[in-house]
């Protein structure tokens, strides 16, 4: 014999859905509390711009990855107004042979346990991406990933209540975050 669950006669299967997904809702993280219709849909691979500066770089959205990333050579650590920055190349998007600088200041340094075991420091720097068209700000650590597909990997940092992933797709949207200054 089964028992099959009934639903009281006074509350519609559309009203108990409504019920489960306020529960669901009031359960997630505060981030993930928007309406999901708002956020942009992108794929795993995306076109992404470093705002202010013009650069546009094929990044990896990974949702497994915490933090963001960004290909970084030739790093150089400075202080500037009592401040400490860090100034480092990276690849010109146009000619692989060629490097664009860029300086900013140091949030702080984190270590990053590598799955060999191995731990290795990191500077942290706020960089703001245009990804899609959303313009979005949050830590990014700098470190060589010139042996790795892409120069920029954006985390779940980056991506939590903004944009959701499709696994399946690749460079769906070109960044178009207009222009905010005028």
């Amino acid at each position: 014999m089964s028992i099959r669950p009934t639903l009281p006669s006074s509350l519609t299967k559309s009203a108990f859905g409504g019920m489960l997904l306020g529960l669901a809702l009031a359960l997630a993280p505060a981030h993930a509390k928007e309406d999901p219709s708002s956020l942009s849909i992108l794929g795993t691979v995306e076109d992404v711009e470093i705002v202010d500066e013009g650069i546009v770089l094929e990044a990896r959205l990974d949702t497994g990855a915490t933090s963001s990333s960004l290909n970084a050579l030739n790093k150089e650590k400075f202080e500037r107004d009592g401040e400490d920055w860090i100034r480092f190349d990276v690849i010109d998007p146009d000619d692989d042979d060629a490097y664009i600088t860029l300086e900013r200041p140091v949030e702080r340094i984190v270590r990053i346990r590598r799955h060999s075991g191995e731990s290795q420091e990191r500077p942290v720097i706020s960089m703001e991406f245009c990804i899609g068209d959303q313009r979005i700000k949050g830590d990014t650590t700098l470190i060589d990933r010139t042996n790795l597909t892409y120069q920029a990997l954006i985390g779940r940092a980056h991506l939590a209540g903004h944009i959701l992933v499709d696994s399946g797709a690749e460079h769906t949207h070109r960044p178009d975050c207009g222009d905010d200054d005028s």
